[in-house]
């Protein structure tokens, strides 16, 4: 359909912007951060599966006129994933519908469930509380996830809605989810993840680094899709539909409008600045535009073999001198310690007191903790395993002094 006979069907239909909507597919790599901070770093060197490359698929979907999105159909390369039923977060009260299949790609099958589960209820809801005609029109590209005869598919009581598609070799220039809604909302992403980094680095005694990597999981992922989807606001999903619906886009500001791109790249900045790390408004836009790579087969295979496996142990090497005395350690990280809480006490500016440390810890005070660490599970390990052999021992030396006590008789 043209875009000539995409606005002529509109206005021979009657169809207001309300009434019609626009969905889109985009990747995102949830736990992500721009190349050059020195967590993306870290996570370069580690061997095997590293969490920069887990990815996941989503849906987003919303009106012409800016006031309705709807939840988002979520794809990822795993069905139960522990740390929500450890929360015990029921599915059906997440802020997505969750899908799952080894390469995190949405399908027709899951396209279609969530047309019937979530489109259809929610628009029939939407369109009853605006008092209008029951009556949707659903524009898409000719994704393979997209079925050509997604109507004949619809159920008769979700025969209101119309399924139009745009055409292929223009898709990408007009429609509206890739006209800033979609990079919007990842820049959304990305700045409600620095918040997050920034809150509990400063209000916690966590460093930034242990938040990473012990405390930031796929619920924390969903918390974040969600404030971030939520923060798009109408004039942006307004605005995209310039290039396919000139004549819907109302031509006026939109009050309490977050999601301006340069402002929230500069947010995105300033946070991470504030907590140390190496970034700029490049930098940013780099990594939203990272989020429409895809994986490798082999980055798959790799993923899926990674999550299959028990977390693997930490890298033996101590990367710097291995010749430093375990009691040197224990005594300089207790001195930084006296140094810590005497910096806490004492400096009257407590939040720049707290970032400094924060950041020393992550950089310098880290590697030695963990140097530490390593150096505990191994002599635990060589206790045990000294242990274990000791038992039959005892039993066998046992049984020698049985039998002193009883000696055998010798047969007349």
């Amino acid at each position: 359909m043209h875009l000539s006979e995409f606005q002529e069907f509109i206005e021979a239909e009657g169809f207001v912007p309300q009434q019609v909507f626009n969905c889109d597919e985009t990747g995102l790599f949830w736990k992500k951060m721009p190349k050059r901070t020195y967590i993306t770093q870290e996570e370069k060197s580690l061997p095997g599966h590293k969490p920069v490359k887990d990815r996941l698929t989503l849906l987003l979907c919303g009106n012409a006129s800016g006031d309705f999105k709807l939840k988002p159909l979520l794809v990822y390369h795993s069905e139960n994933v522990r740390v929500l039923g450890k929360n015990n977060v029921m599915k059906n009260k997440w802020n997505v519908m969750w899908r799952a299949n080894r390469k995190a790609w949405v399908t027709r099958q899951f396209f279609i469930e969530w047309i019937h589960e979530v489109f259809a209820p929610s628009v029939k809801k939407y369109l009853w509380e605006k008092q209008l005609p029951l009556r949707a029109l659903l524009v898409m590209d000719k994704a393979p996830a997209h079925p050509p005869g997604l109507e004949a598919e619809l159920m008769e009581e979700h025969s209101f809605i119309t399924v139009r598609f745009l055409p292929p070799n223009i898709t990408p220039l007009i429609q509206p989810m890739d006209q800033q809604v979609i990079s919007n909302f990842k820049k959304l992403y990305t700045k409600a993840l620095f918040q997050r980094c920034f809150e509990v680095t400063s209000e916690t005694n966590l460093t930034l680094r242990e938040f990473w990597k012990e405390h930031f999981n796929i619920l924390t992922c969903l918390r974040l899709i969600d404030e971030a989807w939520g923060g798009v606001c109408s004039r942006t999903l307004q605005s995209a539909w310039k290039k396919l619906w000139p004549e819907s886009v109302a031509d006026r500001a939109c009050e309490g409008c977050e999601d301006k791109p340069v402002s929230v790249v500069e947010d995105i900045v300033s946070l991470g600045k504030c907590m140390g790390l190496e970034v700029d408004d490049d930098d940013v836009e780099e990594l939203v535009e990272d989020h429409n790579t895809e994986l490798t087969t082999e980055e798959l295979q790799d993923l899926q073999r990674e999550q299959q496996q028990p977390a693997a142990e930490e890298p033996s090497s101590e990367g710097g001198r291995e010749d430093i005395p375990t009691s040197l350690i224990k005594g300089m990280l207790g001195k930084w310690g006296e140094m810590q809480s005497f910096i806490e006490k004492y400096h009257p500016d407590k939040e720049v007191a707290h970032r400094a440390i924060n950041l020393f810890n992550d950089n310098a005070v880290f590697h030695f903790r963990q140097m530490l660490k390593r150096r505990q599970k191994q002599s635990l390990g060589r206790f045990l395993v000294r242990q274990r052999p000791s038992e039959p021992e005892a039993s066998s030396s046992g049984a020698k002094r049985r039998k002193r006590k009883n000696p055998r008789r010798i047969a007349p």
